[in-house]
Formats: structure tokens, sequence, C-alpha cells
């Protein structure tokens, strides 16, 4: 019993810290990298957090798979970030060539 209230309580908190601190960020990248922008250092520093956090939570989502589809929609919008970011980056790369 105790394992799922810590559960619980570990998915509460990384649920917030989505809402409030991941997902405004992760937008805010999405549109500058739909613009063509590049990502700046800071921002793969934070979208590698974000990937090394994934794997913590793997095991959680295994334990509790009504939550799945939440990350899968996380993760398709971190995926869709990085795939146009890396566009973007070999767009810059043809330019410079």
């Amino acid at each position: 019993m105790a394992e799922v209230s810590k559960d619980t309580g570990i998915a509460i908190t990384i649920i917030e810290r989505f809402e409030t601190q991941r997902l405004p960020r992760a937008l805010a990248l999405k549109e500058r990298v739909d613009r063509g922008e590049r990502l700046s250092d800071m921002d793969i520093a934070f979208l590698k957090t974000v990937f090394d956090d994934a794997q913590h939570i793997k095991v959680l989502v295994q334990k509790h798979p009504e939550w799945q589809s939440t990350v899968a929609r996380a993760i398709g919008l971190y995926t869709e970030i990085t795939n146009k970011a890396l566009a973007n980056e070999k767009a810059a790369d043809t330019k410079k060539g």
C-alpha cells in the first residue's frame, strides 16, 4: 500500500512540474523551431534533462499503464521538437556550405 502512495506522490510531483515548467518551455521551443530557429545550448541541456528524467518515469509507467497515453503525448511533443530542431540545423548547415 505504501508503494502505491509513494508512486502517487511522485506522479503528482512530476505532473505539477510538467504543467508549470516543462510544458510551457516545450511549447515555446516548439514555436521557435517551427519558425526555423535553432536551439541554444541551454535548450539542448533542457531537452537532455527531460529525456534523462523520462528514463525514471518509464518505471512508474510500467507499474501504472493508465499513465501511458499522457506520457506518450509528452514524448511525442519532445520528439517533434528534436526532429524539427535537427532539420533546422541541417538547413542552417546547407546555407553555410
